[in-house]
């Protein structure tokens, strides 16, 4: 098991001080420590994976060391466009260090929308001519540091990108240790027990990644209630409120709230403006706003946490509103459902899960197709 301070020291003696990326799970205690330890104007968590690279590629520039982006794989999607068409040897010879957290890693349980992304990581990063090493919970301090070193200075020699893939309990503990707090004391499940308990029988819910899927999920079966009126976006982080979209503009009949969250929002932000733009009227945009990834160890989100209800009215959604709490999320959401869309209702929460929230006991597949046949007349 590697320790994270032995690893962060292990990343300043090979010259790297800028870091950048998206929270992982995998991640989460060398993020906390980066955190902790870094020059804060040195440490950036970026809104998505590909401007984590292109902050990267804009400190090489400027400084001519090997900067590092963390990720989980999930966002090598993100990743790739700068990495091939910025970064490659054939084109600007950038050098950096990618830690990439190995989600679904075969052999190794995980959930069913990590299981092929783990499956193919390796293969990709072949695809891409990204040299790696893997460090693993039987690596030792000595191990991560070496494989560290020779992967930097492959990465200065060659200027090119190189990765570090990290396997799951690859990382001793360590907790960041001032995490973001935000004004309102109501818990995200909370709120998003309220919301689904105002909406009517025939509205149809699309919620977006991590906790929030999860706490629809447990919400819908502890009140003895079908699950197919919700489609649970378990993967694709700050997709969900384009999905909502499609279905609302495919059933101008029927009400579509989208459940998100500011990390989402943030993280492809240029779909509000799509949202707004489409002027669909039976759209309802809501965002539980903690001001942190929730589910991957609690690191404040980018971009401002106040201003989203703000970016929304500029982006063109015909109403906006902000609340914080319970009878505030009821009286709005009576005046959410009379608005006509595109309109977005936040939800300021605290931050925090419940230690035992469990997760969907069916398939993304047999989500979708009990999702699907609710949708038709």
């Amino acid at each position: 098991m590697v320790n994270p301070g032995h690893l962060f020291t292990a990343f300043n003696q090979c010259g790297v001080e800028f870091y950048s990326g998206v929270p992982d799970s995998l991640l989460k205690s060398i993020c906390a420590y980066i955190a902790d330890h870094s020059d804060p104007a040195q440490h950036l968590i970026a809104a998505n994976e590909g401007s984590a690279v292109a902050l990267a590629i804009g400190h090489h520039l400027a400084t001519g060391k090997v900067p590092l982006v963390y990720l989980q794989n999930s966002g090598l999607g993100h990743a790739i466009n700068p990495l091939l068409s910025l970064a490659d040897p054939e084109v600007y010879s950038i050098p950096l260090l990618l830690m990439i957290g190995w989600r679904g890693e075969p052999g190794v349980a995980d959930e069913p929308q990590h299981v092929k992304q783990g499956r193919v990581t390796p293969g990709l990063l072949d695809q891409l001519e990204i040299p790696y090493e893997i460090i693993t919970a039987a690596t030792d301090d000595q191990q991560a540091a070496q494989r560290t070193a020779e992967l930097v200075a492959k990465a200065k020699t060659e200027n090119r990108p190189c990765a570090l893939l990290v396997s799951k309990g690859t990382f001793a503990p360590y907790q960041l240790s001032e995490k973001e707090t935000r004004g309102s004391q109501l818990s995200r499940e909370e709120a998003i027990q309220i919301t689904l308990a105002s909406l009517a029988p025939d509205d149809l819910v699309v919620a977006t990644t991590g906790f929030t899927s999860r706490e629809v999920f447990e919400w819908r079966a502890a009140t003895n209630q079908s699950h197919q009126r919700d489609f649970l976006t378990v993967g694709g982080m700050g997709h969900a409120s384009q999905i909502a979209l499609g279905i609302a503009l495919s059933k101008p009949s029927r009400q579509v709230f989208c459940l998100d969250g500011d990390g989402a929002f943030f993280m492809h932000m240029g779909g509000s403006a799509t949202c707004a733009a489409a002027g669909s009227s039976n759209f309802k945009h809501i965002v539980l706003n903690n001001g942190v990834h929730d589910s991957v160890g609690g690191q404040p989100t980018t971009g401002n946490p106040d201003a989203i209800e703000n970016i929304a009215r500029a982006m063109g959604y015909r109403w906006t509103d902000s609340v914080q709490t319970p009878e505030a999320i009821s009286a709005a959401m009576i005046n959410l459902a009379q608005q006509p869309g595109p309109a977005l209702l936040e939800i300021k929460v605290a931050a925090g899960a419940r230690s035992d929230l469990g997760r969907p006991t069916v398939s993304p597949a047999t989500n979708k197709t009990a999702f699907m046949e609710f949708l038709q007349p």
